[in-house]
């Protein structure tokens, strides 16, 4: 397995390396499954920023999740906006089934989501490197 490195990242980094997962959603029918994939940076930034418009009801949430996670066999997206009314209109137990999945593969338990915020919110400690003069030094 190479090292990325200049000579190699080219190679590694121009392809997409999302985990996914097939489930069964035997509500839909005899034999349907749906793959759920692993969102990309970009996709997981646009799904946050648009649940942080506002409180939305679960069913819209996991829609939304829906429309950002199921993939077909060649990793595109299957559902899209015209699809949101149906998909909230689906019984609770497969919409929950498929959204657990795909929380899953996103580290979007609330736990996940919590070490993450406090990694990235994270105040750098000591001194921030500027001449100015600090807030309690000033006071």
């Amino acid at each position: 397995m190479p090292i990325l490195s200049k000579e190699t990242k080219t190679a590694v980094l121009s392809a997409a390396h999302l985990k996914t997962e097939t489930v069964d959603v035997p509500e839909w029918g005899d034999g349907v499954t749906v793959i759920v994939s692993e969102m990309s940076g970009l996709a997981r930034d646009a799904f946050y920023a648009k649940r942080e418009a506002g409180k939305v009801p679960i069913s819209e949430s996991q829609a939304s999740l829906l429309l950002a996670t199921v993939v077909d066999e060649s990793g595109a997206l299957v559902l899209d906006e015209s699809d949101v009314a149906n998909l909230r209109a689906q019984g609770t137990a497969a919409i929950d089934r498929i959204a657990n999945v795909a929380i899953r593969l996103n580290g979007m338990q609330p736990a996940a989501v919590e070490d993450a915020v406090k990694n990235s919110a994270a105040a750098p400690s000591g001194d921030s490197g500027s001449n100015s003069a600090s807030t309690s030094a000033s006071q």
